[in-house]
């Protein structure tokens, strides 16, 4: 019978050091949090800016659209509250919120 004897290294030690092996083993989770960030916060918030912009943006004259699908001429404007147009007699108010496009722009 033939003893076969393997190299191993003594018991504990490995062969990368304290630091190294802390990032190594972290690297997947920070890779992780990268895309995540890459792919999904920072366009979010780069959309949400937009956005606050567009509704900081509306004026008296620019025709919109609500959420709830209903498009209007804006006559008026107040802190948080728009005033649209829908029709030759009917003004209806909304929040500023509830405000999803700007349609055009008045003169």
């Amino acid at each position: 019978m033939i003893d076969v004897a393997y190299a191993q290294s003594p018991a504990g030690a490995s062969p990368m050091s304290g630091p190294e092996q802390f990032l190594f083993s972290f690297a997947p989770i920070i890779a992780i949090v990268l895309i995540f960030y890459f792919m999904i916060i920072r366009p979010q918030q780069k959309k949400q800016k937009e956005m606050q912009a567009m509704l900081a943006s509306i004026k008296k004259g620019d025709r919109v659209l609500t959420s709830g699908g209903i498009y209007g001429v804006v006559v008026g404007t107040k802190d948080d509250l728009i005033v649209l147009k829908v029709s030759d007699e009917v003004k209806l108010e909304f929040s500023r919120q509830s405000i999803v496009q700007v349609q055009a722009r008045g003169e």
